[in-house]
């Protein structure tokens, strides 16, 4: 099956995957760097990119995951091979440890997916392609590198801070490249959701989701992330800071105040 092409989103940071999910490389004169790792259908859409680069899986040094569902990881374990490290936030080391059927037992859902389908049909569409893609039948891939909360990753291109925001899954996390203005938040927050009519900033239907009150209250951790800046910056510069470029795990960029996105979410709530 035919994948779209990867699309440049912002100077040196190239978009792939396809409808159901994103994920990133970056650019950086020190090495390249993924976050999140797709499924393993996905491994010619990334070789191809690297090829158009002058590059290959060899040259990408790092691996950021932002949790461990099997959309988001199903390259790892080719990448680690290739000589990439893996980091992942230690709560969900697990799932990557033991396999992408393990999240349910790692990070079970609330809620069935079976009433989500009844009003939504179309999204069975979803775990499907998942399926067809090899995202759940991908190998298990022990000694990722940890971190614990919120922790500058100092031995990754561009050294980006990895900030802990549990919900989603125990260990979703997100990072920020703060001095190029871009914040990836992987399913913590998304702008499109297959199983809600919702489309915008939002958390992550409950059939997907460990805890939607924490993750809700992790909205909270990237307002407090959005307003850091300003007692060590200058009024203009911390305007740019405020004015970041959010890429999702799901759905499109949003461009803008990170506050404005958190407060749409929490407009919508859990669902």
């Amino acid at each position: 099956m035919s994948r779209p092409a990867p699309t440049q989103v912002a100077p040196g940071v190239h978009r792939l995957g396809d409808h159901v999910v994103n994920f990133y490389l970056i650019e950086d004169p020190d090495g390249l760097v993924l976050v999140d790792a797709g499924t393993p259908a996905h491994l010619k859409q990334l070789t191809n990119l690297l090829a158009g680069l002058d590059r290959s899986l060899a040259d990408v040094r790092a691996v950021l995951l932002t949790h461990g569902h099997a959309d988001h990881t199903g390259l790892a374990h080719a990448l680690r091979e290739a000589g990439a490290d893996l980091w992942i936030h230690e709560p969900d080391a697990a799932i990557l440890r033991d396999g992408p059927r393990s999240s349910m037992r790692h990070a079970k859902p609330e809620r069935s997916m079976l009433p989500y389908l009844l009003r939504r049909p179309s999204a069975l569409a979803v775990p499907l392609r998942l399926a067809r893609d090899g995202a759940f039948t991908a190998p298990a891939v022990p000694g990722a590198r940890v971190f614990y909360g919120d922790q500058v990753l100092k031995d990754v291109p561009g050294a980006p801070l990895a900030v802990a925001l549990p919900g989603h899954t125990p260990g979703s996390a997100a990072y920020s490249f703060t001095d190029r203005g871009l914040l990836f938040t992987g399913d913590a927050l998304v702008t499109a959701d297959a199983f809600s009519d919702r489309t915008g900033p939002t958390i992550v239907s409950r059939c997907f989701t460990h805890d939607s009150a924490a993750a809700l209250a992790a909205l909270d951790r990237l307002d407090e992330l959005a307003a850091e800046p300003a007692a060590e910056q200058t009024a203009d510069r911390t305007s740019e800071r405020m004015s970041e470029l959010l890429l999702p795990g799901h759905g499109e960029p949003f461009a803008g105040d990170v506050r404005t996105a958190t407060r749409q979410a929490r407009r919508f709530g859990a669902h």
